[in-house]
């Protein structure tokens, strides 16, 4: 992916320093970017105009507080009033309140190993189906790692609004995924029966 330079006018000093902080963050933005859009050149539009953005506002920045949550709000933000963003934030669907299954450890055969690459992508098309609100503060949890502290500054949310939102995305998540898993059960038990008879 390219990315352009844009270059302000009269933000030279503060440009060195803004590039020192920005740019080691540009694949995780664009790689929160990617899940928010989900679409890949959407996702380059959008980390671009958060650059621009963020080096336009870097003088209202505070040094030495919380960059990487600075940045992130404003990809954020960028993408809520974005056309993409308000198409989906406009329908939230309701979390289904099912229990999950807990899954049964094996060990590794060929068969599993199989099972085991198909399940991450099952686990990525469930993140995917999450609504918008879940998914970021899923993600910015368990695949940026930031603290809860961390996430609630970067949606302008309580910590305990980022608690309850992780809550109910992981219990989406386990819904989501057992409800997938009984199925591929059901399939596989149907090719047996019908192996047995061959």
């Amino acid at each position: 992916m390219q990315f352009n330079h844009v270059y302000v006018s009269g933000t030279s000093p503060q440009s060195d320093s803004f590039e020192e902080l920005a740019m080691p963050l540009f694949d995780q933005l664009y790689n929160f970017a990617r899940w928010l859009t989900r679409n890949t050149e959407e996702a380059e539009d959008l980390v671009q105009e958060t650059y621009v953005k963020a080096l336009k506002g870097f003088s209202s920045f505070q040094l030495g507080t919380n960059f990487r949550a600075w940045i992130y709000r404003i990809l954020r933000n960028t993408f809520l009033t974005s056309r993409t963003g308000l198409r989906v934030t406009m329908t939230v669907p309701l979390d289904p309140e099912q229990d999950a299954l807990e899954l049964a450890v094996e060990n590794e055969t060929p068969e599993t190993i199989l099972m085991d690459r198909s399940n991450s992508q099952l686990v990525l098309s469930a993140i995917d189906d999450l609504p918008v609100q879940y998914r970021e503060t899923l993600l910015l949890c368990e695949v940026e790692e930031m603290s809860y502290q961390e996430i609630a500054e970067t949606l302008c949310i309580p910590v305990g609004t980022v608690m309850s939102r992780l809550s109910r995305a992981r219990r989406t998540l386990r819904a989501h995924l057992g409800r997938k898993l009984q199925g591929e059960e059901a399939v596989m038990e149907v090719a047996k029966g019908t192996n047995h008879g061959l």
